[in-house]
């Protein structure tokens, strides 16, 4: 690890911190006791994908504007980061629903709307696997992640304007829950943003390595075809 990597030793203890307020700290809800607990892993990890997936939007953009490599793969980056995170939304909102609605899915337009989202964002992932060539690479995934990211205001946003069961935290009048729990979710969702931006960061150093690696392999290739 770096020396200008400092800022990521404060991670540890807030997470320690999150888990503290998550276990221990928080009570148990009226109705679904202890597994609202569920909840704030549910959100955390929810608004680190929307954040991961924002920032890829705006380096595809950027990429298109500039043809900087740097910028896929900050977009590259960020995206697998999200994706992972979605992954973790959909698990961790499985488990909670079986409790609240005694059922492991339904096709609730939430619901429906996060799991297009992760399959969209899943294919951006396997278009960059589908050539070689930098360049294009780069080109039609930007173009797939610009596209893409419009489900994800949709889903985090539009879809209280449909017959969603899916609750609302942040409603007209306030957040719907006590203090204590309150602080427990922005703690997490602190923690899991914190968490996407080292990971995120860690990532587009291996991508920009990789990069380099490739870069040299087929110089040496060319050369090797020259012989």
């Amino acid at each position: 690890m770096r020396a200008r990597d400092w800022w990521l030793f404060p991670m540890a203890p807030l997470f320690v911190v999150a888990l503290w307020l998550n276990f221990v700290a928080t009570p148990d809800a009226r109705q679904l006791l202890s597994s609202e607990r569920i909840f704030y892993f549910h959100m955390g990890s929810a608004s680190a994908a929307g954040y991961a997936f924002l920032v890829a939007f705006v380096a595809s953009i950027a990429y298109l504007r500039t043809k900087k490599s740097r910028w896929d793969s900050v977009a590259a980056a960020s995206t697998e980061v999200g994706v992972v995170f979605t992954t973790m939304v959909l698990v961790s909102g499985i488990l909670w629903g079986k409790v609240a609605w005694g059922v492991w899915w339904t096709w609730d337009p939430r619901l429906t709307a996060t799991v297009v989202m992760w399959v969209m964002f899943v294919a951006y992932l396997l278009l960059r696997q589908w050539t070689d060539n930098p360049e294009r690479r780069a080109s039609y995934a930007a173009v797939l992640n610009v596209v893409a990211f419009f489900i994800v205001p949709l889903n985090y946003i539009g879809v209280r304007w449909l017959n969603s069961i899916h609750p609302f935290v942040i409603t007209e009048s306030g957040i719907a829950m006590p203090g204590s729990m309150q602080v427990a979710m922005f703690v997490s969702m602190a923690a899991f943003t914190y968490l996407y931006i080292a990971w995120m960061v860690i990532r587009v150093r291996l991508l920009e390595v990789e990069s380099v690696v490739d870069e040299m392999r087929d110089r040496l290739m060319t050369r090797l075809d020259t012989i």
